[in-house]
């Protein structure tokens, strides 16, 4: 199903497995809230002259996405340029090229490996050269400890500082040896220490539960999980000649649609929940009040009323309190 292009097609994923493509649009938050399954929504007017199931407010469902709607989600790259200028404009989008995403990841690396050049050198030319030799660690520190650790990318757009199959600026395809995202960096460690099939899915799958993301808009949120979909899948084929297992996917997307969700990253809520009329029981029945939101007046993170974003901690066993609201993990 992977291959060498930068706009995944839905089409194909659901061609694989509806319930792939279902994973990969699931919002956990609104699950639980409204008790039912939820998708992602646009939270973007682009696709507003589609007309109904386009709404800036409506879910992203399967049939928006495939069929006669197959091309409408697209990576920035591929957008027009007045798409783009409009999308810059009214939600500061801004994509980040490959090499500073390189750049700003290697040092994030040179901390923990106490030594540069790990997974490459940088060139005066905006390119790299890539270490092929395998990764060493430091004493004291573990390859298991390095997939392990927790890395979070903010307001991550398609999240090119995770996974890097493309340049989000000039959308070069990047070849699998030379990528430089965290989630690549962490499967390039998991294929130099796996040999059996079993161990490289447990590893990977501790690389997807420690590395985070977020984003408000919808279109560039699938993206981003899909993109961390076909990551997997062909890091996975590279290793062992062929493709994982549905369920080995069905297991990653899982994990990817916890942990890369929407959010409103200055308020730690759902988009536009702030201020929304609710539904509350006092002694005469059921009204429905909007209150003002003192985090939005005062700049709180710990204070607005919308919907709290939950994520999960998969360190936590499963009798332990595994999901709670993001803003918890903010200090006050």
């Amino acid at each position: 199903m992977a291959e060498q292009t930068i706009d995944i097609r839905e089409d194909k994923i659901l061609a694989r497995s509806s319930e792939l493509l279902a994973a990969l649009l699931k919002d956990h938050t609104m699950s639980r809230v409204k008790g039912r399954d939820c998708n992602i929504f646009w939270a973007t007017a682009d696709y507003a002259p589609l007309g109904e199931g386009f709404q800036y407010g409506d879910e992203i469902l399967p049939e928006n996405i495939t069929g006669k709607y197959g091309d409408v989600v697209q990576p920035r790259v591929c957008k027009n340029r007045d798409t783009q200028t409009a999308r810059s404009r009214d939600k500061a989008e801004v994509f980040t090229p490959s090499w500073i995403c390189n750049a700003q990841n290697n040092l994030i690396d040179a901390a923990w490996f106490g030594r540069e050049g790990v997974f490459n050198t940088e060139l005066p030319d905006h390119t790299w050269a890539v270490n092929t030799a395998a990764v060493t660690f430091p004493e004291g520190k573990t390859w298991l400890d390095y997939v392990r650790d927790t890395r979070l990318e903010i307001t991550c757009g398609e999240a090119p500082y995770l996974a890097s199959r493309y340049d989000t600026v000039t959308g070069e395809y990047i070849p699998l040896e030379r990528r430089i995202g965290i989630i690549d960096r962490k499967l390039r460690v998991v294929s130099e220490n796996c040999r059996t099939s079993g161990e490289w899915l447990d590893a990977a799958q501790a690389a997807y539960k420690s590395t985070y993301a977020y984003e408000w808009q919808g279109d560039s949120l699938l993206i981003a999980r899909e993109t961390l979909l076909y990551t997997f899948m062909e890091y996975y084929r590279r290793q062992f000649g062929r493709d994982p297992l549905d369920k080995s996917l069905k297991n990653i997307a899982y994990i990817i649609s916890w942990n890369v969700w929407q959010m409103d990253g200055l308020r730690g809520v759902i988009p536009g929940t702030c201020g929304q009329p609710r539904v509350e029981s006092g002694l005469f029945g059921d009204e429905v009040i909007t209150r003002p939101c003192e985090g939005c007046r005062t700049g709180d993170i710990h204070a607005h009323n919308g919907i709290q974003c939950l994520i999960r901690d998969w360190r936590k066993s499963p009798r332990e309190k595994q999901v709670e609201p993001f803003v918890k993990s903010i200090s006050r």
